[in-house]
């Protein structure tokens, strides 16, 4: 059974530029509405699938800060209500370092939240400015210290590179200041760009320029060797910790298995089905209203796609695959299904079979999509 839990909070004061998640400016929205709708789906997921007790809450956006201290204060109670219980191991709250005040911070220790994930891309202001972020890297070392000084300590904060007119020395200076502050998680991401963003359409038009992809993977090696001389080891591609403060709630995706999604426009997976909710607001909330889950999409994931899930998920992992536990989990061997796929990448220097694990290579962690789709069915 899930005992992972994701909740959606669309609102954003500001739409960054390169963002693709289900989102809304929060001005005139139904703030008050959506937040007692997210409580009766609450209600009504955990209902209909009884299991021995939540692990992990993660509640993401949207901005979930960008919530007043009343509006904050409904949500963390509403949690509290339905999923949040003595056998939660880790709560977290995604957090924008502009709108993080110590009301709110308080709010959300008193309500449980134990991990905060601070999304700050740059510590360059002209950067931060040009992706359409809303702080400055004075707000991060101030949000940090609020939070530290508010009694949190597992804290992760958010790195992109391969942004727009980004060198490889600003990347490091920028590497440099969040590793300053000596927190016990970072996560590191290369820009992509969405469709239906805003430098999606620059992109088009050809008016933005991204760094090359020699320049992409510079950054990269340089994300990983500073993480390794600075204690914290590589996880997963894009994370990096010190030894258990690892993300519990994302290694349940990483190795592929059930979580609630609540919110608009959230994904779940719960007894065998992936599903996703509405994303429009009034499209979620109505069937609610009227007891009935917000559902637009439900796949019955089958036997071939769960094993291939297993193995490109898995593989996203620094220790990859374990042969044993997928042998326990689907009663077959890994090595023999995917022999061709496995061969190919070995032979390319891409994977390595060690231990009775298949991992990403060094080599390979540069081209892991690459990879993962190999594993999939065309």
């Amino acid at each position: 059974m899930a005992q992972a839990a994701y909740i959606h909070i669309p609102f954003c004061h500001h739409i960054c530029h390169y963002c693709d998640f289900n989102k809304v400016l929060m001005d005139r929205q139904p703030v008050g509405d959506y937040l007692r709708s997210l409580e009766k789906e609450f209600s009504m997921r955990v209902a209909s699938n009884p299991s021995g007790g939540i692990e992990t809450i993660f509640v993401g956006g949207g901005t979930p800060t960008a919530l007043n201290e009343e509006q904050l204060q409904f949500l963390v109670d509403a949690i509290g209500r339905h999923l949040y219980s003595n056998s939660v191991k880790e709560y977290t709250f995604e957090a924008n370092p502009g709108d993080l005040s110590r009301g709110k911070l308080e709010i959300l220790k008193a309500g449980g939240v134990n991990r905060l994930s601070f999304g700050v891309q740059s510590f360059n202001d002209e950067l931060l400015q040009s992706i359409g972020r809303s702080h400055r890297a004075a707000d991060v070392y101030k949000a940090i210290e609020e939070a530290k000084m508010t009694g949190f300590h597992n804290i992760s904060i958010d790195l992109i590179y391969s942004l727009p007119g980004q060198t490889a020395a600003d990347f490091q200076v920028s590497l440099k200041q969040a590793l300053s502050l000596d927190l016990p998680h970072y996560s590191g991401y290369s820009l992509i760009i969405e469709p239906k963003t805003v430098f999606y359409n620059l992109v088009n038009r050809g008016k933005l320029t991204l760094p090359a992809e020699e320049t992409e993977a510079e950054m990269y090696e340089i994300l990983m060797d500073e993480m390794e001389r600075h204690g914290r080891e590589q996880y997963e591609i894009s994370n990096f910790a010190v030894p258990g403060y690892e993300s519990i709630h994302n290694l349940t995706y990483w190795n592929n298995e059930e979580y609630y999604g609540f919110g608009a426009g959230a994904h779940g997976y719960v007894n065998g089905r992936r599903v996703s909710n509405y994303g429009p607001l009034k499209k979620y909330m109505e069937p609610i209203q009227e007891g009935v889950f917000p559902l637009i999409h439900l796949h019955e994931v089958t036997l071939v796609e769960m094993m291939e899930e297993e193995m490109f998920l898995g593989l996203r992992k620094t220790e990859g695959v374990s042969l044993r536990h997928f042998h326990e989990k689907f009663g077959k061997d890994a090595s023999v299904l995917f022999r061709s796929a496995i061969s190919s990448l070995t032979a390319r220097g891409l994977l390595e079979c060690k231990e009775e694990r298949i991992r990403l290579t060094k080599k390979g962690k540069f081209l892991g999509n690459e990879v993962f789709q190999s594993f999939l069915s065309v």
